[in-house]
């Protein structure tokens, strides 16, 4: 539920809801014609980098990464043939090799993933499990850089309208519980806690295998900077990330995945995806990774037309997409349209300094003063003096700013420069 006063200094009212029981079971999307996977090209090698031509024949499972095996990667959800490759840029530049596959109906079952969990089980997972369902980033366990003391699994999702992770707390209990028994194994990590709002907790008995911690219904409370400064009571800043405090942050539907794949041998398929409408009705769906969104939109008749906008996420954080081609991704837990008429579009006016971000703020950010440093690219001055890093990335102060500024995107665009900054400063110390 999403209430903003008309007038007055009261500030905007957001809650989380709780999963409705009228909620109808997932609808699981075919294996698609034509899959798209996005390989992660962290060294700007381009096609040349890639051992994926057109004609390459893809298996099920099978890993996809640059020839380097430097960084990340995904596998492929589905058995076919590659007919196109390109780049394609993600968010704030970064690069991906595009490959789009011809697929088969039938899967043909690569070895990747069982030879690696024969031969490092916890190396398998760091190459295999960020790119499964829920995206886990497990790599600080690895680094050894901090040691990390905590495992926080996010019960539900910190944007509103989307029940994705909710879906899977309330649904897969016992595969959740599972999963965290074996990361424990695998990671060692100290102490796990499960974090979600209201009463969504209330069935985890004392055998679960992790603290079960209610946080308010009231939005941004499983934001996970939040969940750091309200219950954890631990402060990130440009040179303490949360991972560098002893955190790792992961979702209910990861932990499921890990769960799937340490206990079957085999990596999860379908990515879970909450689908709202222009009218905001939620229904949720199962898609195989590398489906285009295109083909989940067209299952539940939701059709786009020209300045319609496509956002990957929720209403508050979500991010914009430009093409009904791009494909789900094991971050993809939301899909949300919204019809032309109702965008609220953003704008380079000047801060009014009327004082409702300040007002809204969660975290106490003097957000007014913060803003006029990022729209001028003085992102090291805005970390230093108007606390950048304290900012939790809920949007609450882009919804209520009269003027329009996107806010959100200033920090986050000024804390990714920031983090960037910072490899090369260390090489040079």
């Amino acid at each position: 539920m999403i209430k903003k006063p008309f007038f007055g200094y009261a500030t905007a009212n957001f809650r989380y809801e709780l999963l409705s029981k009228a909620v109808a079971p997932p609808a699981s999307l075919p294996v698609p014609q034509q899959a798209v996977f996005l390989v992660p090209d962290p060294d700007d090698l381009g096609p040349s980098g890639f051992d994926y031509q057109v004609g390459t024949r893809l298996k099920t499972g099978q890993l996809l990464r640059a020839r380097s095996g430097n960084g990340p990667g995904v596998y492929s959800t589905v058995t076919g043939t590659v007919t196109d490759t390109s780049v394609f840029l993600g968010n704030y530049g970064q690069k991906f090799l595009s490959l789009t596959v011809q697929c088969q109906q039938e899967d043909q079952w690569s070895e990747d993933f069982s030879q690696a969990l024969e031969k490092d089980r916890q190396q398998a997972l760091l190459d295999f499990l960020g790119a499964a369902p829920g995206a886990a980033d497990l790599s600080p366990f690895a680094d050894g850089q901090t040691p990390i003391d905590t495992l926080v699994v996010l019960g539900a999702d910190p944007d509103l309208l989307v029940e994705t992770n909710l879906s899977v707390l309330k649904s897969d209990l016992n595969a959740l519980a599972r999963g965290i028994e074996l990361i424990k194994e695998v990671f060692g990590p100290q102490s796990v806690m499960v974090v979600a709002p209201g009463d969504n907790l209330q069935n985890v008995d004392s055998h679960f295998p992790a603290r079960a911690i209610t946080v308010p219904l009231d939005y941004p409370a499983v934001q996970p900077l939040m969940i750091m400064q309200k219950v954890l009571k631990r402060f990130p800043a440009q040179d303490k990330t949360i991972a560098r405090l002893g955190v790792v942050f992961c979702k209910a539907e990861a932990v499921v995945s890990a769960a799937a794949a340490l206990t079957t041998g085999r990596l999860p398929l379908e990515k879970l995806i909450t689908v709202i409408d222009k009218q905001g009705n939620r229904k949720l769906a199962r898609a195989r990774m590398g489906t285009p969104i295109g083909d989940v939109l067209r299952r539940f008749g939701i059709e786009t037309g020209s300045r319609d906008r496509i956002i990957a996420g929720g209403p508050m954080a979500g991010t914009a997409i430009y093409s009904l081609a791009q494909p789900v991704t094991a971050e993809t837990d939301a899909l949300m349209v919204q019809d032309r008429a109702e965008i609220v579009m953003s704008s380079d006016y000047p801060c009014i300094n009327c004082g409702d971000c300040v007002r809204n703020c969660p975290a106490h950010v003097q957000v007014n003063m913060l803003v006029r440093f990022l729209e001028a690219g003085q992102y090291q001055e805005a970390a230093d003096m108007y606390e950048l890093y304290a900012c939790v990335e809920c949007g609450l102060c882009s919804y209520v700013c009269p003027a329009r500024i996107p806010i959100l995107q200033y920090i986050k665009l000024a804390k990714f420069e920031l983090e960037r900054s910072l490899p090369a400063e260390e090489d040079n110390a």
